[in-house]
């Protein structure tokens, strides 16, 4: 599917007299004349294929037609000299398939031809905003503006409209995921023929990162969790400061991105090469629950379904090692859900209660975190639901903890 198909099924879902105006979104400046690296929009992304910042994408449907048009900057050979090439009209029509490609000064011109010459009832902007304390991002800003100037149109969510369209991959989508999956299976192997007592984190995290630029991923899919000993059992630790010690487990969750689609992997590993019986053990169980949540995952349930599979599974082991009372405290040690969209972000769009469709590609991640043990397991996969059930696309990253140790033997 191209990105023309993209637009097309979000066409498909609007109502007549409606405008899209989507923004790839502008460079954050931080200090002086220092950038944060450009991370395009994600709706701007999927309707047009480019990852330029500074250009932005029209759309007018009436009930007859819809216009496209593609704002983009003009080439400019001074600035060339200093920041390398800007992409030209006919590279971004081949990209984006849009063949209207104007230069970003006649973007305002644009809009105000369009609402002053046509019957325009309802605006699309992508008006996520994650927390209330957050700074509006780009879209958002542009948004507000225009609502100042035309009050009378109603505004309506793009991310919103194209939450039920991202969630159902098509076949370019998933092989770009495969791709990613491949890089960072070559990541893990090398950072398990590398790991050793004594290394940094950051030196395992490095480890993962070089092979991921060297074989071809641009940027990773959010920042590399690599959390030995006690830091394993904390969700989200990013540091990646402390000395790996022997005898520890090293938590890695870790994921390249490649042409802008995400991967999602979390592997556990024992510094030494091997598990303890006890590590061991609790591993066995994670993997276990991690099996059953992609034994059960198919189309018609929810990810609420398989985190409650999940729960049964872990909580019934830790009964069974005298951990916890009853199955429902399994939350003592398992404080997360086993599993979220991906695709173009990690944490992809969705609808809340939406059920598994084909297409859909989701995580299964279960874990313990036993911190008066400082042992924090997790193993997650990525799923691509099919018409019966799942194909789990991370199936050659080693997680049988007999390979694990054999592997870094």
């Amino acid at each position: 599917m191209s990105f023309a198909e993209h637009r097309e099924r979000l066409y498909q879902t609007l109502a007549e007299n409606t405008l899209v105006i989507a923004y790839a979104g502008i460079p954050i400046h931080t200090n002086e004349d220092e950038y944060l690296d450009f991370v395009v929009n994600s709706q701007y992304f999927y309707l047009t294929g480019l990852e330029r910042e500074s250009t932005a994408f029209l759309a007018y449907k009436t009930a007859e037609t819809v216009r496209e048009i593609l704002f983009i900057e003009e080439p400019d050979p001074l600035s060339e000299r200093w920041t390398g090439k800007m992409p030209t009209k006919e590279e971004v029509q081949e990209i984006s398939g849009i063949k209207d490609v104007r230069y970003t000064d006649g973007l305002e011109g644009a809009i105000s031809s369009f609402m002053g010459r046509s019957r325009v009832e309802q605006a699309y902007f992508d008006m996520y905003r994650c927390h209330m304390n957050d700074l509006p991002d780009y879209n958002l800003v542009m948004a507000e503006r225009f609502h100042q100037a035309y009050p009378h149109v109603i505004l309506k969510d793009l991310r919103t409209a194209c939450a039920p369209l991202r969630e159902q991959k098509d076949a370019e989508e998933v092989e770009r995921i495969r791709k990613a999956l491949n890089i960072t299976r070559q990541g893990l192997e090398y950072v398990m023929k590398n790991l050793k007592p004594g290394m940094m984190e950051y030196q395992v995290q490095a480890d993962f990162e070089y092979t991921c630029r060297r074989l071809g991923a641009r940027r990773q899919a959010f920042p590399t969790i690599a959390g030995s000993g006690i830091n394993g059992c904390m969700m989200h630790y990013e540091t990646n400061h402390c000395q790996v010690q022997d005898g520890s487990l090293i938590l890695l969750d870790l994921g390249a991105k490649y042409e802008n689609y995400s991967s999602d992997i979390t592997r556990t590993y024992p510094a030494n090469g091997k598990f303890s019986p006890r590590q061991r053990e609790i591993y066995e169980l994670v993997l276990k629950a991690n099996e059953a949540v992609a034994a059960a995952a198919r189309p018609g349930i929810t990810t609420k379904d398989l985190n409650d599979i999940a729960c049964q599974v872990l909580g019934e082991g830790l009964v069974a090692m005298g951990m916890i009372q009853d199955a429902s405290e399994v939350h003592k040690y398992y404080m997360h859900s086993v599993s979220h969209p991906m695709g173009i972000d990690v944490h992809d769009i969705s609808l809340a209660g939406d059920v598994l469709q084909p297409g859909w590609v989701i995580s299964d991640e279960p874990g313990l975190y036993i911190d008066e043990e400082a042992i924090g397991i997790r193993i997650e996969d990525d799923l691509l639901i099919t018409e019966n059930g799942c194909e789990v696309l991370s199936k050659d990253i080693i997680k049988d903890p007999d390979a694990i140790e054999a592997f870094m033997a």
